[in-house]
């Protein structure tokens, strides 16, 4: 990398540095569509076979030095986007990134491929992953419970579970699409690029199966193993076959209304708040409640354009008006804000120091920010 590269961004103002990564973004998604028609073609003329190289995601490996997963996600758009050229305008307006058209590919037809498409425009991962599901709803998975092997058990022993890290990575030189002499032509289906891999890919410890049922999957001790046991015991008659799924969809109810007192004041019956005494951090539990209720447990700051921060992890009760510069602990003065935020807008009112300087931040449910 040139070293002038960091210095040119540093002696840019606020205002420069945004717009100008506004056009490398721009650029970059244009390189991006690029790429794929490039590759598409050079898997229409079979170049990477004369040039020596078995399949598309080789030459891109190897000769574009890309990571399994870049080459991978571009393979797979080369495949699609010659039959469904919506893909490159996507990719260049930014409505659609490489993985998005990578977990579409496959569900994709002449049919629907255009309203699938605008579905997915602007989505996340997670969302894509269940549009995917509703065009391909999967049965549910049969409740089980099984003991992981140990570490000196082979990952190659039929029937085994894998642990998730052995799996995390492609093994050294493996191909995860046919040789291009062997795929279908651009007018057949692109699912058929992909084949099974000699180890299985890895699972989302939550993955959608349908529109409305998702898997978990998850790991626990022995403790909390003989506690489920237990659950299953007692509850035999609200839940005959002891289904994991329905005791666990029980436990987050109760789990949910006892974080929801802890964090936000929650309670079925509010009393009137105390008289606060005047000096004091403390928070009463009724501007909690208001706060929680106002903000919709949402991070509340909102940037100069008018973007508000969609952050709904680690929130802190935030004073607008800084306790220490006379702020009080009233509803109209406190929202919430997730860490970054609450530590940004102190950094404001204090200056940078502020981070070292022992001012107390409080999570939702605290006394003080």
């Amino acid at each position: 990398m040139k070293q002038d590269l960091l210095a040119l961004a540093a002696n840019r103002s606020n205002v420069d540095l945004v717009a100008s990564l506004q056009v490398l973004a721009a650029r970059g998604r244009e390189d991006a569509a690029a790429m794929v028609a490039h590759l598409a073609e050079m898997e229409r003329r079979r170049i990477p076979l004369a040039e020596g190289y078995g399949s598309l995601f080789t030459y891109c490996r190897v000769a574009l030095r890309l990571s399994e997963h870049e080459a991978y996600n571009r393979v797979v758009a080369a495949v699609a986007a010659p039959r469904f050229p919506a893909i490159l305008d996507g990719l260049v307006d930014g409505s659609l990134n490489l993985t998005t058209v990578r977990l579409l590919a496959p569900h994709l037809t002449p049919e629907n491929h255009r309203d699938v498409l605008a579905r997915a425009s602007g989505r996340s991962k997670r969302e894509v992953e269940a549009l995917v599901a509703s065009l391909a709803p999967r049965p549910d998975i049969p409740p089980s419970i099984h003991k992981l092997p140990g570490p000196s058990h082979s990952l190659a022993s039929a029937g085994e579970a894998i642990p998730l890290e052995a799996l995390t990575k492609l093994p050294s030189g493996a191909d995860p699409c046919r040789p291009l002499a062997q795929t279908p032509r651009p007018d057949e289906a692109a699912a058929d690029l992909l084949v099974p891999l000699a180890k299985p890919a890895p699972r989302p410890v939550v993955a959608p199966l349908s529109a409305t049922r998702y898997r978990v999957q998850f790991t626990v001790g022995a403790e909390t193993y003989e506690e489920l046991r237990l659950a299953q015991d007692l509850l035999r008659r609200e839940i005959p076959d002891g289904d994991p799924g329905a005791i666990f969809a029980r436990a987050v109810k109760l789990l949910l209304a006892q974080v929801a007192k802890e964090k936000t004041a929650a309670t079925a019956t509010p009393r009137p708040a105390p008289p606060s005494d005047p000096g004091s951090r403390h928070i009463p539990a009724t501007v909690k409640r208001a706060v929680w209720r106002r903000d919709r447990g949402q991070c509340a700051f909102v940037a100069r354009g008018g973007r508000r921060c969609a952050e709904r992890a680690y929130l802190e009760l935030h004073h607008i008006q800084p306790f220490a510069l006379g702020g009080d602990n009233t509803a109209s003065n406190i929202a919430l804000r997730c860490r970054g935020h609450n530590a940004y807008e102190a950094e404001l009112d204090f200056g940078p120091r502020v981070r070292g300087a022992g001012i107390r931040k409080a999570r939702v449910g605290t006394n003080a920010s």
